[in-house]
């Protein structure tokens, strides 16, 4: 009796084992499983922390991958010396504009190019930025004091501007993040921050920034309008399925991808490392279920729309959908990345493998995954090399 009860037992045990790993099995079906097809190169990842420079460490993280490609090694260049001389400039033109420009910490890729071509760039260790007692970035004094000093010279009572404004800022910038170096020694080697650029040969007008919205003409270019673009660089206009067929060419090719986006978006998880943009507002239900929905609140609906526990089906993203949520504010220019590569879910849906610079404290690693559906609704702007854009498309725009 024992005996049978002995094997009684055991034969419970192994079924429920079974039955466990059963489970498990199917649970690991659920959740989101990401297979590589194409990967690019790039340098590791930053942490901008508390500071609106995400423009710089993207912008100078697309130099540093260029770099790799071209085969001139690896860098890790001074994320904060291109925001401090960004910096200085971006005051002088918001005096000169008596206050009717933007005014802050954003900025876009080209104010990366635009800083290396006039002042050039040094390495990390010879300008971290953190000259105000913190560990890591903290921008909120910084950029509260810059503002309230440029607005005090323009609000003056003297009628006029002194000699000295530009000075006493560069005064405050000198404080919070330090003097730029005038020389350093790298590698065994003296130079200037304008030597090191010639050095590192980065050629920014071999770089195209591309657009997609039907409020101008496409295979033109135009300012983007909006309120980062202080610079007012230029973008070329494109129909979006060519926008990213740019995209898709340059990772294919061997190329990362410069990437501005909306990240406001509900369907955007960091902690989940992925971006989506479901197809259905509410989950499919029967009658019974469907009144029970409607009763919950605004955000309970949401908390069960976005679970991000397993691949969905997602928006098929048109040219109007884009345009209307430019023109209402629902997509707005929130953050700049880094795509890397292209991937696959298990179902088959593909995803573009993005480089952030919020630390490496997510899921993968400081990477996250953005379906196609999400990258052709929420993108602002893409940045490629010229070598990487389809001649059909290159013959469009009258580029060589």
């Amino acid at each position: 009796m024992k005996r049978n009860a002995f094997i009684i037992s055991l034969i419970s045990l192994a079924f429920l084992a079974v039955s466990v790993t059963a489970q498990e099995t199917e649970e690991k079906k659920e959740v989101y499983q990401f297979t590589m097809e194409k990967q690019v190169p790039v340098s590791s990842v930053k942490d901008q922390y508390r500071a609106g420079t995400c423009w710089s460490y993207s912008g100078l993280g697309f130099v540093e991958a260029e770099l790799m490609r071209l085969g001139k090694g690896e860098f890790d260049l001074a994320d904060i010396y291109i925001v401090r001389k960004a910096f200085e400039y971006k005051a002088e033109k918001y005096v000169r504009m008596h206050g009717k420009t933007n005014f802050g910490g954003g900025g876009a890729f080209h104010d990366v190019f635009w800083v290396i071509d006039n002042f050039g760039i040094v390495p990390e260790a010879e300008y971290k930025g953190l000259e105000y007692g913190e560990d890591n970035h903290v921008h909120g004094e910084l950029d509260a004091v810059l503002e309230a000093y440029v607005d005090a010279v323009l609000k003056n009572s003297n009628k006029k501007l002194t000699t000295a404004w530009l000075e006493g800022y560069k005064g405050i910038l000198d404080a919070y993040l330090g003097e730029v170096p005038e020389k350093f020694n790298y590698n065994g080697k003296d130079y200037t921050p304008k030597t090191f650029a010639q050095e590192l040969n980065f050629n920014s007008e071999d770089y195209i920034n591309f657009t997609s919205y039907t409020h101008h003409p496409f295979y033109k270019s135009f300012i983007l309008e909006i309120p980062d673009n202080w610079l007012w660089g230029k973008s070329y206009n494109l129909p979006v399925d060519e926008m990213m067929e740019v995209l898709d060419n340059a990772i294919n090719n061997g190329y990362s991808v410069a990437w501005g986006a909306d990240v406001s978006e509900k369907g955007f998880k960091w902690s989940k490392g992925v971006a989506i943009v479901p197809s259905e507002d509410r989950p499919d239900l029967d009658g019974l279920e469907r009144a029970k929905w409607e009763e919950l609140s605004k955000r309970e609906q949401e908390e069960l729309l976005y679970k991000f526990e397993k691949p969905v089906a997602e928006k098929k993203i048109t040219q109007e959908m884009r345009q209307e949520a430019f023109d209402n504010y629902q997509t707005t220019d929130d953050h700049g990345m880094l795509i890397a590569g292209i991937a696959k879910d298990q179902n088959g849906t593909k995803y573009y493998y993005v480089k952030n610079s919020w630390n490496t404290n997510n899921i993968y690693d400081g990477y996250f995954y953005a379906s196609e559906s999400f990258v052709k609704y929420k993108t602002m702007n893409i940045v490629v090399h010229k070598d990487a854009i389809p001649k059909n498309i290159a013959k469009k725009l009258n580029l060589k």
